[in-house]
C-alpha cells in the first residue's frame, strides 16, 4: 500500500519546523509550564514524514531531543538523573512513536475511519513507548540497588497516568490542526487511488 499523503517542500519544511518547536517549547519547563511533546512530535514525524526525508527528520529530532537535555543539564541546572545507560533506549522508545505514525499513513484516507485507527496506533505506540522508556530506566539505568517486580510495578503505576495521556492530548490536537488545514487544502487529504478497492 503507498503513501497518499504527499507534501510539498514548503508544507514538509513547515511542518518539520512546527514539531521541532513543539519538542523545543515544551522539553522541559524551564521553556513552557507544558507537558513534555516530545514523543507525539516523533509519531507526527512518522506519519508526515517518509523515506530518505523521514530518515532524516527522525534523526534530527533525535538530535534536537539530546541537545535539549545536554543544553538544560550543562547551563541550566537541570539535575542529570535521568541520564543513565538507559538513555540509549530513548531510540527505540522514539523509533516505536515514529513506526506507529508511518503505520498511520501508509493506510491514510481523509476519511472518518482513520481517526479510529488514528485512536489505537496512538494509544498502543503509547503504552509501547512507556513499557520501553520506564523499564529500561528501571531495569538498566542502575539507579537502583536492589531492582525488585514489587518497586518497578510501584513506579510503574506512580507515572503511567501522566506518560500515557499527555501524548494522545498532543496528537489529538495535532489531528484537529490537520483535519482544519485537509479542509482548506485538498492535497493534505491524500488520493485514494493509490489504494487497493476493498
Amino acid at each position: 500500500m503507498n503513501s497518499t499523503l504527499n507534501l510539498s517542500r514548503p508544507a514538509a519544511l513547515t511542518i518539520f519546523g512546527l514539531l521541532a518547536l513543539l519538542m523545543l517549547s515544551t522539553r522541559y519547563a524551564h521553556f513552557a509550564q507544558l507537558p513534555d511533546a516530545s514523543w507525539a512530535t516523533f509519531f507526527a514525524g512518522g506519519f508526515y514524514f517518509a523515506g530518505r526525508r523521514g530518515l532524516a527528520v527522525f534523526a534530527a529530532l533525535m538530535l534536537e531531543s539530546v541537545a535539549i537535555d545536554y543544553v538544560v543539564i550543562r547551563h541550566l541546572g537541570i539535575s542529570n538523573y535521568c541520564v543513565t545507560p538507559a538513555y540509549a533506549f530513548l531510540v527505540p522508545t522514539h523509533g516505536v512513536l515514529w513506526l506507529a505514525g508511518a503505520w498511520l499513513r501508509r493506510g491514510y484516507r481523509f476519511r472518518l475511519p482513520t481517526l479510529l485507527r488514528f485512536a489505537a496506533a496512538a494509544i498502543v505506540a503509547t503504552q509501547l513507548a512507556y513499557l520501553i522508556s520506564n523499564g529500561s530506566f528501571y531495569w538498566l539505568g542502575g539507579r537502583y540497588a536492589e531492582p525488585n517486580l514489587a518497586e518497578y510495578l510501584q513506579r510503574f503505576a506512580r507515572y503511567y497516568v501522566n506518560f500515557v495521556t499527555v501524548t494522545p492530548a498532543y496528537l489529538a490536537l495535532i489531528a484537529l490542526l490537520h483535519v482544519a488545514a485537509a479542509a482548506l487544502l485538498p492535497q493534505w487529504r491524500g488520493t485514494h487511488d493509490e489504494l487497493p478497492k476493498p
